[in-house]
């Protein structure tokens, strides 16, 4: 299922606002103090933001992605995820918490606003040249709110804060991990040419997807699934941003594979929401 345009932006316009209200009511001392991902700070997670969305507001502004270019400079022109990440986290050590956060919410909303004056034909056809390659437009606002939710959550939990669940950013980052996996699965040197996995998914994020192994290939509507993942979209989504491994939820019964289950095992194993 392929979000439109309104549904699109809403989501992201809602899963932007939550970051900031999560943001709003994290305790001030929590910020210095170490997150859940490893090595950072409660306040290094806005840091990372705040230069993503940067870059991606000035790339569809049609402006060069001034830190992008600075990185690459430094970098015999080579521009990787993790590097990056790392670089303008280090690049903001000093810049105080507030400053962080202002720069972020600032991005964001700019990123939005471009987003939404996109008509349909320019929101399916535009690209970005993003940090992994060339990215449709639609995808980086869906890639950038599933962040969004997934550092809501860091945030949430290094600073003590209840939960709040909500469908959307669940489904949208289901939906990515599901059409990313030919790409993860080439990534692993692992090729599955002709089959299919069927996933289906209950309560937050739920949703039915049957998706082809192969790159660029659709399975026929009369097509049985060679494999199968069901259980709860919290906890495929969970995997699918490497916060939790799926042995623990094949454990617990939270997720359950069916039929070529070495093949849904490979699949979990693999399974990713973003370009690492």
């Amino acid at each position: 299922m392929t979000l439109n345009r309104p549904r699109l932006l809403g989501i992201a316009h809602a899963e932007r606002e939550r970051l900031g209200r999560t943001i709003q009511y994290t305790p001030p001392d929590a910020w210095d103090a170490p997150s859940v991902c490893q090595g950072w700070r409660n306040r290094d997670i806005v840091a990372h933001l705040a230069a993503q969305d940067t870059a991606a507001a000035q790339l569809l502004a049609g402006e060069p992605a001034v830190e992008f270019d600075a990185f690459k400079e430094a970098n015999d022109g080579e521009l990787w995820v993790n590097g990056f990440n790392e670089w303008a986290v280090k690049v903001r050590e000093d810049v105080p918490t507030r400053q962080l956060i202002t720069d972020w919410g600032k991005a964001a909303e700019v990123l939005l606003v471009l987003a939404a004056r996109q008509d349909e034909d320019g929101f399916k056809t535009t690209k970005i040249p993003w940090v992994a390659g060339e990215i449709g437009l639609r995808y980086l606002l869906q890639s950038r709110t599933i962040e969004w939710w997934f550092h809501r959550e860091d945030i949430r939990m290094g600073a003590g804060l209840e939960g709040n669940p909500q469908h959307d950013p669940v489904f949208l980052t289901n939906d990515m991990a599901i059409r990313m996996l030919p790409w993860a699965l080439g990534q692993a040197g692992l090729s599955f040419p002709g089959r299919s996995i069927q996933v289906d998914l209950e309560g937050v994020g739920g949703g039915t997807w049957h998706w082809g192994l192969e790159p660029r290939t659709t399975p026929p509507e009369e097509k049985k699934p060679d494999a199968f993942i069901n259980g709860r979209g919290t906890a495929f989504a969970l995997v699918a941003g490497r916060r939790v491994a799926a042995d623990d939820y094949l454990d617990n019964g939270d997720l359950v594979v069916g039929g070529d289950e070495a093949l849904a095992i490979a699949v979990l194993e693999v399974l990713r929401a973003f370009v690492e």
